[in-house]
């Protein structure tokens, strides 16, 4: 178990020099970890958390990984959680609450204390239960490849051993460590897991353990290859503008499609299903609107735009003093000045500050209207001046205005209303400046 304890250690390029927080719950899998790590005279502290969940089994777990510490001189850190209280307040639940408070816990000890690494005691059939999870709630191929051996700044020293070789070096060692009660039950999907299917397995293949390391070996190694290749195809495909994403709808054919769209947007809410219903109107009518909770996905004539929805539209007030201002993704800056030359930025524009009513309005366009495009004595319908510059579905829901006394002045980003253009007779210039934040 040694020998394979720190050729894995080796493989992940951990070595002794190395600062290392060892996360102990004071099981039997963490302290297998705990003792390998001394006995091979490693530089380690140790972590705790106390979640609070199982009263005074809860706190006789602390006292013992504390005695454990002090015995052997080893520095120890403990933290005690309101575990219930955090789910119930973030709408989650116990496991996912547990989960966030002891690595948001761990990073912050990694980064006060200068530790190199956070280890965790995660093992092969962890692994196994976490893949015959993600395939029972629904999941693509990187849910199939387990639990990484190393990320970040984390890492599993224990990930090529299995349970049983977990408790017979406990045994043969005579490793210390405390049983969890709610281990034995079925609450949690986890354990129903370990209890019921993997042994069924076992039955069909008493080697199931291996056989499925190399499985997984096998499916981490293809995926890697496949990311190389989606990342090759992003490069082409992809591009990022400020808050949106443009993705080439020439880069997505009919039999691969729907996967390589899944892989670029799934992190924003879109389902695999989802992604196949984008597909297949692909080639319809420009405009279908595919939503998530926080983004919009516009089907558009040469791309698909994905852009975040923003809730906080509401139309701004812009008073005489006033230097800046936000609606939406944008920051609006505002400068008094004399008179000058108007700049070729279409993010700016410079007007006749003494023709302007205060305060201005600043909003979205909407449908109706229009104004008087810079050069131009006729009134032009916002609309037709978004079509005739060619802009985009998407980028068109988050074209804004700026008003005086009910008149457009400008269209941000796009064209000033002709009758607040700077002339040979203005004498105090007032210039807006837009960019997203």
């Amino acid at each position: 178990m040694k020998e394979k304890f720190l050729k894995h250690l080796e493989e992940l390029r951990i070595t002794p020099t190395d600062r290392l927080l060892l996360a102990i719950s004071g099981g039997h899998d963490s302290m297998v970890m705990a003792h390998l790590f001394h006995s091979c005279s490693f530089t380690v502290s140790v972590a705790h958390v106390n979640f609070q969940l199982r009263g005074e089994d809860s706190d006789g777990d602390e006292r013992f990984v504390q005695d454990w510490c002090s015995q052997n001189k080893i520095p120890f850190f403990c933290q005690r959680v309101e575990t219930n209280n955090y789910a119930i307040e973030n709408k989650l639940s116990i496991q996912m609450a547990a989960r966030e408070l002891r690595y948001a816990w761990f990073d912050k000890l990694r980064e006060q204390n200068g530790f190199h690494y956070i280890a965790t005691a995660h093992h092969l059939n962890d692994s196994i239960e976490t893949v015959l999870i993600n395939l029972a709630r629904g999941t693509g191929l990187e849910g199939l490849t387990g639990i990484p051996a190393k990320s970040g700044n984390l890492f599993r020293p224990l990930l090529f051993a299995t349970r049983a070789d977990i408790e017979n070096y406990a045994a043969q060692q005579e490793v210390a460590w405390r049983e969890d009660t709610s281990n034995a039950t079925d609450d949690y999907q986890r354990n129903f897991i370990r209890h019921h299917i993997i042994p069924g397995f076992k039955k069909l293949n008493p080697s199931f353990e291996e056989t499925t390391q190399e499985t997984l070996s096998k499916i981490k190694s293809e995926f890697s290859l496949l990311e190389r290749d989606l990342d090759v195809w992003k490069k082409a495909n992809l591009i990022h503008e400020n808050h949106k994403i443009r993705i080439k709808k020439i880069g997505l054919n009919y039999l691969e499609g729907a996967a390589r769209l899944w892989h670029c947007i799934k992190d924003f809410g879109f389902r695999f299903s989802v992604c196949e219903d984008i597909m297949k109107a692909l080639h319809g009518q420009s405009g279908k609107q595919f939503l998530t909770h926080s983004h919009k996905l516009v089907i558009d004539r040469d791309f698909l735009e994905l852009t975040p929805i923003q809730d906080n539209w509401k139309e701004v007030l812009i008073d005489y003093e006033q230097e800046n201002g936000t609606l939406g993704p944008w920051l609006i800056e505002i400068v008094k000045a004399s008179p000058r030359k108007p700049s070729n930025n279409l993010n700016e524009a410079s007007v006749d500050l003494e023709k302007l009513e205060f305060p201005l309005v600043w909003r979205k366009w909407k449908a109706g209207d229009s104004f008087y495009p810079l050069g131009m004595t006729q009134r032009k319908k916002i609309s037709d001046l978004l079509i005739d510059r060619k802009v985009s579905l998407g980028e068109k829901d988050s074209v804004t205005v700026l008003e005086s006394g009910g008149e457009i002045v400008w269209v941000a980003g796009h064209r000033i209303d002709n009758r607040f253009r700077l002339t040979e007779s203005t004498r105090a210039v007032i210039t807006f400046s837009i960019r997203y934040i």
